[in-house]
This record gives structure tokens, sequence and C-alpha cells, in this order.
């Protein structure tokens, strides 16, 4: 009798404890498979910068002034590239006034007036004088021209200025970025002489600087 008892108590009480085990672990094990979120901050800085190419170191005038060639022009194309937002400035100005001179005899061409007007207008009869004009898809208030002229002649549609000595003159302006090719101003120079005088002989020479900056 006492063992018929006895192995049901054992078997109970196994029962009770694998119980307790595997409910315990029911009760537990719901805590370690609750998730958890955080985050991170990824920074990119993206600096800024401009940079200005001229397509030639040496801009040669043609054809030659002569007593029978009054007018010669010349030209190049800055290049401006930018990742600034805000876009860029191009300015441009001479190294001196009356900048086209001739070093050996101190001979001149009189800058033409800074106010702009086509070049026909600027001319005169009793000087040489020497101006610039500029074009190209940033440049606006220089005239409707696309091209410096041809033949020496420079472009009737152009407007033209004298440069202000080492005064800085802004010839094109942007408001976004560049592509990676970069935006090109094409500048026009040319001169002439009036038909009342010849300049006189001699190889005259000017430096233009072009400086361009992020807005």
């Amino acid at each position: 009798m006492k063992k018929d008892v006895i192995i049901p108590l054992v078997i109970g009480t196994l029962i009770c404890v694998v119980g307790l085990v595997f409910g315990g672990f029911a009760v537990v094990e719901p805590q370690l498979v609750k998730a958890d979120a955080t985050s991170t901050t990824v920074t990119l800085t993206v600096g800024e910068e401009v940079s200005l190419t001229v397509s030639t170191s040496t801009v040669a005038m043609s054809p030659n002034i002569t007593m029978t060639q009054d007018s010669s022009i010349g030209s190049c194309s800055w290049t401006v590239t930018t990742n600034a937002q805000a876009g860029y400035t191009l300015d441009l100005h001479a190294d001196d006034a009356n900048c086209l001179d001739c070093a050996a005899t101190s001979e001149y061409f009189t800058d033409a007036t800074t106010t702009k007007n086509t070049w026909s207008n600027l001319v005169d009869v009793d000087s040489y004088i020497f101006g610039f004009s500029v074009y190209g898809d940033d440049v606006g208030g220089w005239g409707t021209g696309s091209s410096c002229g041809t033949g020496g002649t420079p472009s009737a549609t152009l407007h033209y200025s004298g440069f202000n000595s080492t005064n800085n003159i802004q010839v094109a302006s942007s408001t976004s970025e560049t592509s990676q090719t970069g935006t090109a101003t094409t500048m026009c120079v040319a001169a002439e002489q009036g038909s009342n005088v010849y300049a006189p002989d001699g190889t005259y020479t000017t430096t233009i600087t072009g400086t361009a900056a992020a807005q």
C-alpha cells in the first residue's frame, strides 16, 4: 500500500517541478526578445571652390595696324568653374591707365571711355584708342554680339569699354554653381587709329588680369 502511494507522489512532484521550470521560462523569455533602437548621424562637408583658366597666355591682335589698316582685334576666353551654390563673379582689370603702351617709346593707345557703347561711337578721329568687350552665357549689358568681329573690324553689335586702370570691372556673374566643364566668357579687345592720325610704330602690350570669386 505504501508503495502504491509513494509513486504517485514522486511523479506529482516531478510534474510540479517541470511545470515551475517551464512556466518560469514562459514568464522570463519574452523579456529576452524585446527590440532596442538607436541612431547615428552621417555628415559630409563639400568644400567651396572656384577655378579660373584662360585660353591663351598671349593675345596677338590681328591684323597689324598700318598706314592703310586702321583697326585690329583679338580675343581669349576666361572659363570659371565653381561648386559655390550662390554662384560666382568674374572681374577684369588692366595693369595701368592707358594700358596698351610701347615700352620702347612710351607711346600708348588711349583707353576708351568706361561708359559702354558700340565701337563706332567710341572712336575719335584724332586719337588712337584701345578697349574691350565680352560675351557669354553669364554676361549681360555688353551688347548682343557673339563674335569679336572679322578682318580686324570690331563687332558692330557688342558694346565696348575702356579698362579702368587697375580697378576691377565685373564682366560676368551667376547665381548658381557651374557644370564641371565651367562657363566661358570671351573677351574681345580692339584698337583703332582715328582717320586724322597715325599710331606711332612699335610693339604695344598690356597685361589683363581676370579674377573669379564665389558669391
